[in-house]
């Protein structure tokens, strides 16, 4: 891996088409629909369809780009740690997006250590060129350490958990075909789907996309706190701290901080895992 030519990379320019049943494929891969609740119809049903806004992180998507070849990265050893979106607008539930995805910072740990990998993607609507949503993940290249960085390099802070039981609890039963429906709206990384590959990534099965986690997060969020209006989140940021196994069931820990903040984990009981840590939510009125 070269970080000089990845950080003088011109913006990776993503033209996006998508319909209203990419909408209602999205939410059904972060779970949405299975309890029949009515206010969760929005987002599965056509009449009065609403967008998750979490499906901005597979709208203008670069797809599993870390294998390409030019980037050279050692792309069987990457680890995506943070997620993190600022949501400007409301998604239209069909139409076209363009992204604009760039890699702003490399934080070179030492050749034992990897590197830690900044990219950034701004959504716009195709048509009347409004921002939509800004995404950004962060990355740990466990393979690619030794090789320079960014200067002036700063890693992200993350966001502090209150020493309190949570205000509330939202549980979600994930399927076992969750990892397999969420990959339909763009990530196609073998690892979710090919028991060998998983094995070869010294995994005991697919485990479920981390961003399929940070949807059911968005949904927690939305339902604690929303009543389920989309137009209501804001930001959502979160540190992946362990694997999902598709079938598990999650419990969000939500709390209430005040003046719209949340802040939220989420935890797999059945195996005493923490899967989302650093969780933070940013609420509109």
């Amino acid at each position: 891996m070269d970080p000089n030519y990845l950080l003088k990379l011109p913006p990776r320019i993503i033209h996006h088409a998508y319909a209203r049943r990419d909408t209602m494929l999205y939410a059904l891969g972060v779970g949405a629909g299975q309890e029949n609740r009515d206010d969760e119809l929005r987002f599965v049903y056509e009449d009065g369809l609403q967008a998750l806004p979490t499906m901005a992180v597979v709208l203008g998507y670069p797809g599993y780009w870390q294998k390409e070849a030019h980037y050279a990265i050692d792309w069987r050893r990457v680890l995506h740690v943070e997620q993190s979106v600022r949501f400007h607008e409301l998604l239209p539930v069909e139409g076209a997006v363009r992204g604009e995805f760039t890699i702003d910072q490399i934080i070179d740990k030492g050749a034992a250590k990897g590197a830690i990998l900044y990219a950034k993607r701004q959504i716009y609507n195709a048509v009347s060129n409004s921002l939509l949503a800004t995404v950004s993940q962060v990355s740990y290249l466990r393979g690619d350490g030794g090789s320079g960085g960014s200067t002036d390099a700063k890693a992200s802070i993350p966001h502090p958990i209150p020493d309190r039981p949570p205000d509330v609890i939202e549980t979600f039963v994930t399927r076992p075909e969750q990892a397999l429906l969420y990959r339909l709206s763009g990530d196609y990384n073998p690892v979710h789907a090919h028991p060998q590959v998983a094995r070869e990534a010294q995994l005991p099965q697919p485990i479920l996309h981390g961003l399929a986690t940070y949807g059911f997060a968005g949904r927690a969020v939305l339902r604690a706190f929303c009543a389920n209006d989309p137009a209501r989140l804001k930001q959502l940021d979160c540190r992946f701290t362990a694997p999902v196994i598709p079938g598990d069931t999650l419990e969000a820990l939500l709390w209430n901080e005040g003046q719209g903040h949340v802040a939220f984990q989420i935890r797999v009981p059945d195996r005493g895992v923490l899967a989302i840590n650093n969780g933070f939510a940013e609420l509109g009125v």
